[in-house]
């Protein structure tokens, strides 16, 4: 399944569908109009639950993303949840390999909380490739407050490139610490 930036696929609710496009040959995923790649949970949705409306890959490599922390995400009065702050930096610094057409997971991540993070603001993520290492991508990034740019979020961390097995050996790991667990 060839998906084009706009359209949401998978529409008949499946899991085969649903699953289909994390395959190890690279395929693109559903997207937004904006052209956010959507995971599992969000394609669902037809958005990004955590608010990233707009992604796109510069000319340099650089990764760019435009969105805003819902109000749903809310941790203190005005400010978002700096699980929400983690959990964007990880998407969209994640999301770069995607945009070079790679599949990856997350190895490791470490996020500066630099300043509160206000809801419904207009906010900008900027990520970029430190280096490359074999199946491994050092990627660093930041979270801004537009329009005047003060930065609100540091993010750096290891993405790496996913085979084919990647979920199906989950899959049989989590059986067998069910198994263990039953039989306890």
């Amino acid at each position: 399944m060839s998906t084009r930036a706009g359209s949401v696929p998978g529409d008949r609710g499946d899991a085969a569908a649903a699953a289909h496009w994390a395959g190890a040959d690279f395929q693109e995923p559903p997207r937004t109009p904006g052209g956010v790649a959507l995971c599992g949970a969000c394609r669902g949705a037809g958005s990004c639950r955590l608010g990233v409306e707009r992604e796109r890959l510069d000319a340099n490599g650089v990764a760019w993303f435009e969105l805003a922390c819902p109000r749903d995400q809310e941790g203190g009065p005005e400010v978002a949840h700096g699980g929400w702050t983690a959990a964007v930096l990880d998407d969209c610094l994640g999301h770069l390999p995607l945009l070079h057409r790679v599949l990856s997971v997350t190895a490791e991540l470490t996020v500066s909380f630099v300043k509160p993070v206000p809801v419904e603001h207009p906010l900008q993520v900027r990520a970029w490739v430190e280096r490359r290492e074999g199946s491994r991508w050092y990627i660093a990034g930041e979270m801004v407050l537009l329009p005047a740019g003060a930065v609100l979020a540091r993010a750096s961390g290891i993405w790496v490139t996913r085979d084919r097995g990647h979920f199906a050996r989950h899959e049989r790991w989590l059986a067998e610490q069910n198994g263990i667990a039953g039989d306890q």
